[in-house]
């Protein structure tokens, strides 16, 4: 096996993904290294689907459960923690086996970030509370005002989207629709990689989703969320919106019934599982598809594949 492959594996939530990860870790001696945005984050481990304790401990992982939900943790930190994570690996030997479903992750990889300097924390902060007082389509209305290339571009719905456009707009004076047009600086070379995407079945998608989510409730995912709920953060931050925690919250302040606050989750997800797989096929449709319903022939097969 070349020195510089990467096993890259993307895909929609509840695909099958991580699990086709570990299994190749074992196989080849590899390291799996997390691009899941809300997997970075320590405080929801069964409700994001994190990597087990016994999981973690089989096979070397990184860039899990290391940030703490009181931060907001961007795709600049990520890039440079990756960059560390897959020298480490190598340094240690074994395949660095990226995992994960957010796009903007493995594109800071293949393609780089856009160079836009570091905002000061006082910038970030007012926009933030000002999102938290205002609202997203308040201050969508004011960006539409002072840049309104940038505002046609984001949903008004969308809080931390225009709070970025805000923040990069007042501390560089330029829109961040110009700097994304600047060229970034690649973690990866993708011809030193091996890409797949996981593309499952639509009912099959479908079902894994409900099964999943109904084992994190078992396991304990609405407790964890109360825990959550405990820590007091403010809604905007990304933790706060990951899938299930809206419903969940509502369910344990009464304003929904437990059949209901699950089955809500349930759509939410199978909703982002679809808009994942849109984007996965308009931006990777030259990367290997892979079903991992036949586990253990499709990891055989892709060793021998990849140990070519």
């Amino acid at each position: 096996m070349k020195k510089t492959v990467v096993i890259l594996i993307a895909g929609p939530t509840a695909s099958g993904k991580s699990a086709l990860a570990h299994m190749l870790a074992e196989r080849l001696s590899g390291s799996v290294i997390n691009a899941d945005s809300m997997q970075v984050y320590r405080d929801l481990r069964i409700l994001t689907a994190r990597p087990s304790e016994a999981q973690m401990q089989a096979v070397p992982y990184r860039l899990y459960g290391h940030v703490p939900g009181s931060e907001a943790y961007s795709a600049a930190r990520y890039a440079e923690e990756a960059r560390a994570a897959l020298g480490e690996a190598r340094a240690a030997g074994q395949v660095p086996i990226v995992v994960g479903g957010t796009g903007l992750y493995f594109k800071a990889l293949i393609e780089g970030l856009s160079p836009i300097p570091a905002i000061p924390a006082d910038i970030r902060a007012r926009w933030r509370d000002a999102a938290v007082e205002q609202g997203a389509a308040a201050l969508h209305a004011l960006l539409a005002a002072r840049d309104p290339v940038m505002a046609a571009r984001l949903r008004p719905t969308d809080p931390q989207r225009i709070v970025r456009a805000l923040e990069v707009l007042e501390a560089t004076g330029t829109s961040l629709a110009r700097w994304q047009e600047m060229p970034g600086e690649p973690v990866i070379q993708l011809e030193d990689a091996f890409p797949l995407v996981v593309s499952p079945p639509r009912e099959v998608l479908r079902q894994r989703i409900d099964t999943r989510f109904d084992a994190m409730i078992e396991e304990g995912a609405a407790e964890e969320v109360q825990d959550l709920a405990r820590l007091g953060l403010a809604p905007d931050l990304p933790l706060m919106r990951a899938l299930g925690v809206r419903p969940l919250m509502q369910m344990q302040a009464g304003r929904l019934a437990r059949n209901e606050a699950i089955e809500g989750a349930k759509a939410e997800t199978r909703q982002y599982a679809k808009r994942q797989v849109t984007w996965l096929r308009s931006n990777m449709s030259s990367w290997k598809s892979v079903n991992t319903q036949y586990m253990e022939s499709l990891v055989c097969d892709l060793c021998a594949i990849i140990k070519v």
